[in-house]
């Protein structure tokens, strides 16, 4: 899950508060470059929604785990990082340290050992550790099931906190990452380039029950077909997509 808060972000930096765009302005947006931003028409949005639930029906969160604990630390590790050099990460990872509070307790070193294969993995391990820890003191060694606590810890932004709500506790949340983005763009869902601006575009527009399922779906699409240097439009089959015009 590539993309996402940089690792050591933590804080939900006032986003509710700073972001004016609503429902009732949306139409009113522009862009940078001076144009007035004009949403989607709802049967567009429906048709698009469609689109990706018969073709991605079985699209999935791609980082392994078993547990709240085990997609926190490995949403934290996952930042501008594959999921698949995640996986192999936390492999060793969980299997030195199981539980929260195990990791707590653990020796940097060791930790840094295990996500070495990780982008920026010694930020990420420090991360990982302080998380822990801050489970444990403040949580009693439970994973927080509300956004507002779980951006409260080092190393997990909204992008995190929607991942472990949707895929653990079943809260239904946007996820932005490099492929949400570049679609959402594409598709002329949003004219933001900032994933908590991108977010709140897609909230609303995207009826809330699906929000999960449809963050997987676009991601799986960015990865099968709608990839950033070469987007497999001819085999595509989503017509409305504005970037094959």
């Amino acid at each position: 899950m590539t993309g996402g808060e940089p690792p050591g972000r933590g804080v939900n930096d006032g986003f509710m508060g700073k972001i004016v765009t609503t429902a009732k302005n949306q139409g009113k947006r522009f862009s940078e470059a001076g144009r007035p931003f004009v949403p989607r028409p709802k049967k567009e949005i429906e048709a698009m929604i469609d689109f990706f639930q018969r073709t991605y029906p079985d699209a999935r969160c791609g980082l392994d785990f078993r547990d709240g604990y085990e997609l926190l630390m490995a949403t934290i590790l996952s930042a501008q990082c594959q999921d698949k050099t995640v996986n192999l990460a936390t492999t060793k990872l969980f299997r030195l340290f199981p539980n929260v509070a195990t990791l707590a307790k653990a020796n940097l070193a060791e930790v840094e050992d295990c996500v070495r294969v990780c982008g920026f993995f010694r930020q990420k391990a420090k991360s990982l550790v302080d998380c822990a820890q801050a489970v444990t003191a403040r949580f009693g060694g439970q994973i927080p099931a509300t956004l507002e606590e779980l951006v409260s810890l080092r190393g997990v932004g909204r992008k995190t906190a929607n991942v472990v709500l949707g895929n653990v506790f079943g809260v239904p949340g946007i996820t932005v990452d490099t492929h949400v983005k570049r679609i959402s763009l594409r598709l002329g869902l949003t004219n933001n380039e900032e994933p908590e601006r991108i977010e709140l575009d897609l909230m609303e527009v995207i009826p809330q029950a699906i929000w999960t399922d449809f963050s997987h779906q676009v991601i799986a699409h960015g990865r099968t077909l709608c990839q950033a240097r070469k987007p497999q439009c001819s085999q595509c089959q989503l017509t409305l997509c504005q970037a094959r015009a």
